[in-house]
This record gives C-alpha cells, sequence and structure tokens, in this order.
C-alpha cells in the first residue's frame, strides 16, 4: 500500500533534509497486522531523530505544499556525532497508535483485525505502518488513537523508573522537569502505590499546576531558596535516588549535594569520605544540551550515570515487560492520560513556523502528529 512517510536525511555536505516519501508498506506477513497510524506523539526522543544537530535557526522551507523540504545546517564540529546515520533517509517515530486494516495469517493478528492498537517500533510519522504482533497494544473499546499514542514512551519510562527503584533497594525517588507529561503520569504512580517522591521544575506555575494534582513535595529550581527546599523535601522523603531529564548544567550535582546534606542531618560522627549512604542519580534526557558540571561536595558514596528505557526493558525481559504494558492499558485514560498543546499533519511537522512551537521542548508543549489528517 503506498503512503506518505516522513524521513530524515543527513548529508555529508553538513545539511540536514526533513521530506515526505511515498513509500510502498508491503502487506503482512503470518504474524504482522497493517495499521492506518492516526496519531503519533512527537517525543524529545524523535526530536533528536528528526533534527540531529542541525541549527534550525538556519531552517529554509522549499517544495510544495504536497510535497514540502525543510533544509537547515548542520554545524561542521556536531557532523562527527552523526556519522553512521550520513547519506541514509531515516524513517520517525518511535510509537503511535491507529486501526489495523489488514492482518497476517496467524491467530493473533487475526484477532486485531479492525481493531484499534498503539505501536510500538519506529516510522510512525507515516501513513501506514506494518508491525509485527507482539509490538502492539490492543486499546480499551473507548479510547481514541490520541488516547493510545504515548501508551510505551512516556509510560514505561515512568514505570520503568519505578521498577528501578524497587530492584535496586531504594524507597523513594526525586525526578526533574517534573511538570511534562511523564513528569505527571510519575506524580499519579507515586500518588497511587503510595510511593514519596519529590517533584523538581522551573517555574512557580508549575509548582500549583502538580499541587493541585496532589503531590505533596514539589520545588522550584527558579526558587532563591531552591537547595534549602530541595534538602528538606529530600529529608521528608529519604529519597536518595533520582531521574533527570535536564542532563547538562548543575542541577544533577545539585540534587546529590542535597541528598548528602538531608542524610547527614541524622548522622551520629563526622567522616571527611561523607556519608555511607548510597545516593544516585540518572540522567535520562537531554534538555540542556551543555556540559553536565557538578562540585564533589556529596562525600565518596554516590552514583551519577545514564539510564534509557529501552535497555531497562531488554534488562527486566518479555514477563516483566508485558506485566508493565497491562498496567499501561487498564488506566489508559487516567494514571497515563497525555496533554497535546496542538496537533500537526505530516506537512506541517516540516514547517519553520510550526518547528518553532514543537522544538523547543517546552514542558506542556508536546505535540500529536495526525499522519491521516490534511492529505
Amino acid at each position: 500500500m503506498l503512503g506518505l512517510q516522513l524521513h530524515s536525511l543527513v548529508k555529508r555536505s553538513g545539511t540536514l533534509e526533513l521530506s515526505l516519501a511515498r513509500v510502498d508498506t508491503p502487506p503482512p506477513a503470518t504474524g504482522e497486522v497493517l495499521v492506518q497510524v492516526e496519531a503519533a506523539p512527537l517525543n524529545p526522543s524523535d526530536l533528536g531523530l528528526l533534527f540531529g544537530p542541525a541549527d534550525l535557526r538556519t531552517a529554509v522551507a522549499s517544495g510544495t505544499a504536497a510535497d514540502p523540504v525543510l533544509s537547515a545546517t548542520i554545524p561542521p564540529a556536531a557532523m562527527q556525532a552523526v556519522a553512521a546515520r550520513v547519506d541514509q533517509r531515516l524513517p520517525v517515530g518511535n510509537e503511535g497508535a491507529g486501526l489495523v486494516i489488514a492482518a497476517g495469517e496467524s491467530p493473533a493478528a487475526q484477532a486485531l483485525l479492525g481493531q484499534r492498537v498503539a505501536m510500538l517500533g519506529g516510522a510512525m510519522y507515516a501513513q501506514y505502518r506494518c508491525i509485527a504482533v507482539d509490538q502492539c497494544l490492543l486499546l480499551p473499546d473507548d479510547a481514541t488513537a490520541a488516547d493510545g499514542a504515548s501508551c510505551f514512551v512516556n509510560p514505561l519510562t515512568a514505570l520503568g523508573m519505578v521498577e528501578t527503584m524497587k530492584r535496586e533497594g531504594y524507597t523513594a525517588l526525586a525526578h526533574t522537569a517534573a511538570a511534562s507529561n511523564l513528569g505527571q503520569m510519575l506524580n499519579r504512580i507515586c500518588l497511587n502505590d503510595g510511593i514519596p517522591l519529590v517533584n523538581i521544575v522551573r517555574k512557580p506555575e508549575q509548582v500549583a499546576l502538580l499541587r493541585e494534582q496532589g503531590a505533596q513535595h514539589v520545588v522550584s529550581t527558579h526558587s532563591p531558596a531552591f537547595q534549602a527546599e530541595l534538602t528538606d523535601a529530600l529529608a521528608a522523603t529519604g529519597a536518595t535516588l533520582a531521574f533527570d531529564a535536564t542532563g547538562g548544567g548543575r542541577l544533577a550535582g545539585q540534587i546529590l549535594a542535597c541528598m548528602e546534606a538531608a542524610v547527614s542531618r541524622g548522622a551520629k560522627e563526622y567522616s571527611r569520605y561523607g556519608s555511607n549512604v548510597m545516593k544516585q542519580v540518572y540522567i535520562y534526557g537531554g534538555l540542556d544540551t551543555g556540559p553536565t558540571e557538578f562540585v564533589r561536595n556529596f562525600g565518596m558514596t554516590w552514583g551519577m550515570g545514564g539510564w534509557l528505557m529501552f535497555p531497562f526493558l531488554h534488562k527486566i525481559g518479555p514477563a516483566a515487560t508485558q506485566a508493565l504494558k497491562a498496567r499501561v492499558a487498564a488506566e489508559l485514560k487516567t494514571t497515563f492520560r497525555s496533554h497535546y498543546a496542538g496537533e500537526l499533519t505530516l506537512a506541517e511537522v516540516l514547517l519553520p513556523e510550526k518547528i518553532a512551537l514543537y522544538g523547543p521542548r517546552n514542558t506542556g508543549g508536546k505535540f500529536l502528529v495526525r499522519p491521516d489528517k490534511g492529505l
């Protein structure tokens, strides 16, 4: 079946090119289904593949309304980071949802025919997607494609954070960019499961937003007393594990320092090596693309490293992963509901004025791509 698919190309000349290609989608094999894609979110991870390290201030639109093209310059120093993808037209979009319009011969595939499913598997910014049954999640009867479009990345990331906390022996956690869709999901999970959570945000209005949703511990980096307030919240919850979406800057180091200060409040003896309580910050995002900076004022028992949802799911195995997916399906319109700032057609994703809206990755600014609209 012929349909449009959004491609991202890094040229050897140092130019990023986004375009819509007409691709032939093959009929589904035995254990596959063919889905008419109706909705797919623009996640931060999608933007990383979509734009790479291009300087979007140089973006120029060309082509026609039916066949738009967007080009932008990649700084020479950044080309090495994308050397493996040079001259390859890559499809974009980690997850999405839509209607199954054809199915392979297997009973599992046939059972999904005519059903609405969520999908995880890449290439979702397209009109059609042929995909294996085990990469699909059957949506409840009352769920729309928009309800199910963000079934995987944010929900499984939030659940993965809680599961990591449990498996590594912690009893509470802290989270940055906590007013995001993912952050609000994590707050609801922790409220439902009785897990102490420290929410770290950037703006006073985000503090109010989360408090209205029942969050008990919310601190803002905008506050002049941020580190004192964070230390109080960490002491109250006992959180010595944090997940940081910003990556760059000083925040990860500040969290570790405040953890050490909170732990040290109950210390009976002084040690120049600091407390022996493990303090861990996992960086899982890159909202701040600058260097990660920290002052080692948090003792010697600490860790800072990377964490991603896909490697974590691989580590815990299919059975545990399926249990997390089942919870997402059961709580799709409550715990794991998503909010979108707006919707875009495939062609609109390539327009500079639309990129100015969804490109900055602002909290509360997630957009939904509607491949079934406007074409």
